[in-house]
């Protein structure tokens, strides 16, 4: 049997290499200049042969299965542009990437269609979100590291990592880095981090190594979804520190495998005591790496990713006309 054949658009890209990493295929739609989803294999990722590039223009000519979008944009405007109405009335899921912007509790989902399927990352999205008379599913992260790289935290600073911090202020912690910062020694890498005073962006496949010798992962972010960073760090066995808000708060449990508190004041204190006691940061990172394991493995992300793909394609929702 062939693979199946998943039509999506590159909007993330860490995200897209780990659903790279499956047994199907996936087609990325790609247009001159490369504009925004139309990127295709960019970026510094390895990508396999299983993900295909196809001018947007002869998509509506290839054999999808699955049509997969990933932004507002893909559902409202690019599927319509470049699919065929065969391919429109094909499955069509919905990657939601992020929690509710403009209200956390009372926002009605774009996606309203009863023969969609909206696919969270995390329960607490999926629990924010308004999502009406849309079927959800929840599939959570799922990361690799190389084998051959473990935290050993013999650097005596915390690691951030946030792309665009200064850019997008309060929602991601800005002020939250900023005051921690003055009495905790930090690290800002991720895109434009020169503008908050950080180091810069670091290509994914280094990003590991580059992490492993901080002595903790602090996350400053008030509101979002569950960072890449933050999994992958836990599966390098680094103990993760941060502000027990959306599902952080499921994922770090405080004194165990890191430390998670509303108060930014006692998690400057955890970070002080990690700083001066590398046995500590050691026993919570082992902890954090276990947790990582069992709830964020890439064997289990690309099983669930797969059993969805083959349970909506062999048995397509019912169609509206």
């Amino acid at each position: 049997m062939r693979p199946l054949r998943i039509l999506t658009w590159h909007v993330h890209g860490s995200y897209l290499w780990y659903l790279a990493q499956g047994p199907y295929e996936l087609v990325l739609p790609v247009k001159e200049g490369r504009p925004e989803g139309y990127g295709g294999r960019g970026g510094s990722f390895p990508w396999p042969a299983s993900v295909v590039e196809v001018p947007a223009a002869d998509v509506a000519r290839e054999q999808i299965d699955v049509v997969l979008t990933q932004s507002v944009r893909n559902w409202e405007v690019d599927r319509h542009e470049i699919c065929s109405p065969a391919q429109l009335r094909l499955p069509q899921l919905h990657l939601e990437h992020d929690p509710p912007r403009s209200s956390p509790t009372d926002t009605q989902h774009p996606v309203d269609d009863p023969a969609a399927l909206i696919v969270h990352v995390t329960p607490f999205n999926a629990l924010m979100w308004d999502s009406g008379r849309t079927p959800v599913r929840v599939i959570e992260h799922g990361v690799t590291v190389p084998a051959d790289v473990r935290w050993t935290g013999e650097r005596e600073r915390g690691l951030v990592v946030v792309n665009g911090l200064a850019r997008r202020g309060r929602r991601l912690g800005a002020d939250v880095f900023a005051r921690v910062r003055q009495d905790v020694p930090l690290d800002l890498v991720g895109m434009f981090a020169q503008e908050a005073g950080g180091i810069g962006e670091i290509p994914l496949p280094d990003l590991p190594a580059f992490s492993a010798p901080y002595r903790f992962f602090f996350t400053p972010i008030r509101y979002t979804s569950l960072g890449l960073a933050i999994c992958e760090a836990m599966l390098l066995g680094m103990p993760i520190v941060g502000l027990a808000t959306t599902e952080l708060a499921t994922v770090v449990q405080d004194g165990v495998n890191g430390y998670a508190d509303t108060d930014p004041r006692r998690l400057v204190e955890a970070m002080r005591a990690l700083l001066d006691d590398h046995e500590l940061a050691a026993k919570l990172g082992a902890a954090a790496r276990e947790t990582a394991r069992e709830r964020f493995g890439i064997e289990r992300f690309t099983r669930d990713w797969q059993a969805l793909f083959t349970e909506v394609a062999g048995a397509p929702l019912t169609r509206r006309p």
